[in-house]
């Protein structure tokens, strides 16, 4: 008798990282760091954060990112849809406090919508799509870039005190944590980027592992001031819920915009998956520099949105890659290889 396993369905991703972020947040629940262990995973997190944007720095091209500046246009198009329809999303959800969500949380939904876009998967969905997978690799790298200098002014002048008290002092410290190591990083990828790429896996778990750190860090501070107590099973589900009407939102504007505008069908593909998205890798370390002992749930709309948009984007992925093929420039159907989403 043949044994039959369970299997999920192939357009559901359950990334195995979602599950370490998710243990992490167990972990602080049941061991949050207090006292001097908690200064030291403060202290921990502080360089871990640093050395994950020198990563960034040492790993973007910069030769790759002007030759990108040519599709300018497409560029433009996704900074407008992670900087300036997002934002508007964002401030229009303080109308869903107090009825749907608490000012908190109203707060972490803000945030969300100030944080630049991803690289990974928009490269991957864009790819799994057939649509313009370069496009996508500057897009998402232009606006990661963008995010180290706008994300911190829009969360200072949108959020204001609700944000855990923006000031000129917490403006140094993300340019400080964020912007010097990824500058570092620029300057010395013409020593270090043959070894970065040679060990990209080995130090794409140090990154990942520098973030579940922050995530440990903002959980732990959370439990330690009892702020999980604020949080409602209700309030969860009305979350994700206006989470997920954003992205329903979101995914319609890029899509339909950059038609508007007279995009081709690759170009749309990657404006939509670019300018749809949030990076959780970019928002943690920001969310905890900013928010400070209220990174707990300035995080949490985050997080989830993160893993929403994976699995509405995997699924929207596969159906483009169903649609008709348009030729190429020379008459050929273009093919794309697949490629991994993380």
């Amino acid at each position: 008798m043949s044994r039959r396993t369970l299997q999920l369905p192939s357009w559901l991703p359950i990334d195995p990282y979602i599950l370490a972020l998710i243990g992490t947040v167990v972990l602080a629940a049941l061991l949050p760091a207090s006292g001097a262990a908690a200064d030291v995973a403060g202290g921990a997190s502080t360089g871990a954060v640093a050395f994950l944007f020198f990563l960034y720095g040492a790993r973007l091209s910069t030769a790759e990112a002007l030759d990108g500046l040519r599709h300018w246009r497409l560029h433009l198009t996704v900074l407008a849809c992670t900087f300036v329809a997002f934002p508007l999303l964002g401030l229009a959800s303080g109308g869903l406090v107090p009825y749907v969500l608490t000012p908190q949380l109203q707060s972490g939904f803000l945030f969300l919508c100030l944080v630049p876009s991803t690289i990974q998967s928009s490269i991957a969905f864009t790819s799994i799509a057939r649509g313009n997978v370069p496009a996508a690799i500057c897009a998402g790298s232009f606006s990661s870039i963008a995010g180290i200098f706008v994300t911190p002014l829009l969360a200072a002048a949108l959020l204001g005190n609700s944000g855990g008290g923006f000031s000129g002092d917490a403006l140094l410290k993300i340019g400080v944590q964020l912007l010097l190591p990824f500058v570092a990083g620029q300057l010395l990828r013409r020593w270090i980027g043959g070894f970065i790429a040679r060990h990209k896996k080995v130090l794409g778990f140090v990154d990942r592992g520098s973030i579940l750190l922050v995530v440990y860090t903002a959980f732990s501070e959370g439990m330690v001031a009892g702020i999980w107590h604020q949080v409602t099973p209700a309030r969860l589900g009305a979350l994700l819920g206006a989470e997920a009407v954003l992205l329903s939102l979101m995914l319609a504007v890029s899509w339909y915009g950059a038609k508007r505008l007279g995009f081709g069908r690759e170009d749309r593909i990657a404006i939509q998956f670019a300018g749809s998205k949030k990076s959780l890798a970019a928002g943690l370390p920001m969310a905890s520099v900013l928010f400070g002992a209220q990174a707990s749930l300035a995080v949490l709309p985050l997080m989830l949105f993160h893993q929403m948009q994976l699995m509405v984007c995997a699924v929207i992925a596969k159906r483009r890659a169903r649609d008709p093929q348009e030729p190429a420039a020379g008459g050929s159907a273009v093919t794309r290889d697949p490629v991994t989403v993380t």
